[in-house]
């Protein structure tokens, strides 16, 4: 059994990292009072586990890194084993709307009370609220975020029964793509940044309860920026990338994604040309089968040889032959997503 320390980066911040890992076989039943142990060493009493509880004879074996967002929890999950079960709110610090996000394996719930089975799997999501007892398993190597939300805004939207819909809409990956960001920023927030985003974590919940986005609402535009870059990420060499289809992928108007863009400080298109560049430096810098200069222009969308040439020599201070030249010389091996490394020219044929 491993169990992987916090990584609060100060005692008095305004976030706080859970991390434990209790996935080892030898883990068991144990694993279940690891997790809570080191739960509440972590993130302490002020926000407390849902009541829940290992069930039958199985063993409890996951790994957790979880960030704590004012009275909020967003969490990634990934579990070998996990049987267990709730008791019901008890008191007003365990009342919680926990939104389950399968990426792959399933979730599986049963209400006692009426005997009512829901199983969610990958590319499901779910929102209940953790008043009714519900027992629960997971099939081995599930993995999913899971948020722990205060009730109070979203009982209203969910009542007893859970709400259950496709991971893919626009609503979802959203709220996905903000919670990524959080993530990543939770330590540097002030406790205002703090309470904003838990703010703004909940109103994209509400979005995706009732299926709309708010598109005025200014707390929500890194959300939008966020999913829009998960999209083009995994879209670099398509060539009908553009914000059109970003803002059809995202169900927002063109002008919506143009403004959360701007909020971030990066234009759409520069975004997309930063990333392209970003991934045919990484190209430039293979030791073997290195493209040429016009062949990276082609797979990375850009106009012709000349274009991509001028905008790598922008982005790096070099042109490609030129980069290539330096890195050579020094030795340099990959690495991914680095924008401050020097790159062009282009009748080179092979680098």
């Amino acid at each position: 059994m491993s169990n992987t320390g916090s990584t609060a980066p100060r005692a008095d911040g305004p976030g706080r990292n859970f991390v434990v890992d209790v996935t080892a076989p030898s883990a068991g039943r144990d694993g279940f009072d690891v997790f809570r142990r080191e739960w509440e060493g972590q993130v302490g009493e002020a926000l407390p586990l849902p009541p829940l509880e290992p069930l039958g004879s199985g063993d409890f074996r996951v790994s957790v890194r979880a960030s704590k967002v004012h009275d909020a929890v967003i969490a990634d999950l990934y579990g070998e084993s996990l049987a267990g079960g709730t008791r019901g709110a008890g008191h007003h610090l365990d009342d919680r709307v926990l939104v389950h996000v399968m990426r792959r394996g399933e979730w599986r719930f049963v209400r006692p009370r009426d005997r009512g089975e829901v199983a969610v799997p990958a590319g499901q999501f779910i929102a209940r609220h953790n008043g009714p007892p519900v027992r629960f398993e997971i099939e081995p190597r599930t993995t999913a975020m899971v948020l722990i939300l205060p009730a109070a805004q979203l009982r209203p939207l969910i009542g007893d029964r859970p709400v259950v819909g496709p991971a893919d809409s626009t609503e979802v990956r959203l709220l996905m793509g903000y919670a990524k960001l959080v993530d990543a920023t939770l330590n540097g927030l002030t406790p205002a940044g703090v309470y904003a985003a838990r703010n703004a974590l909940l109103e994209l919940v509400k979005g995706v309860l009732t299926q709309g986005f708010d598109d005025h609402e200014p707390r929500l535009a890194p959300a939008l920026a966020q999913a829009a870059k998960d999209i083009v990420d995994s879209r670099l060499t398509d060539p009908d990338l553009s914000p059109s289809l970003l803002a059809r992928e995202l169900n927002v108007s063109v002008r919506t994604l143009y403004r959360a863009f701007a909020a971030a400080g990066e234009s759409v298109n520069a975004y997309v040309r930063r990333r392209r560049l970003e991934e045919a430096r990484l190209e430039l810098l293979s030791p073997v089968g290195r493209p040429s200069v016009s062949e990276l222009a082609a797979h990375w969308r850009f106009a012709d040889s000349s274009h991509f040439i001028r905008a790598f020599k922008k982005q790096y201070g070099h042109t490609p032959t030129e980069f290539v030249r330096l890195n050579i010389r020094t030795g340099a091996r990959p690495e991914r997503k680095t924008a401050d490394s020097p790159a062009d020219s282009p009748n080179v044929g092979r680098c």
